[in-house]
């Protein structure tokens, strides 16, 4: 499951370079599309730990954020 899951992120990762630096809008939008779903489908095939971690990380930094504002404020 880990070698589909890194195959589909550097097949979205190709079609989203390809999609910013073309000047073609067919082109662009194909490749948007392509980044897309192949996004999901990463997501859809990665690890459970990985996807903890993409919810958790950024949960944390919300959290740290937060209680460094708190501790300002007072």
């Amino acid at each position: 499951m880990l070698v589909l899951s890194l195959i589909t992120l550097a097949i979205a990762s190709v079609a989203a370079f390809v999609s910013f630096n073309t000047r073609e809008e067919v082109v662009k939008a194909a490749m948007g599309f392509t980044a897309v779903i192949f996004s999901f489908l990463t997501l859809l095939l990665a690890p459970w730990a990985l996807k903890l971690a993409i919810v958790a990380i950024p949960l944390a930094l919300d959290r740290i954020n937060n209680w460094s504002t708190e501790k300002s404020i007072n």
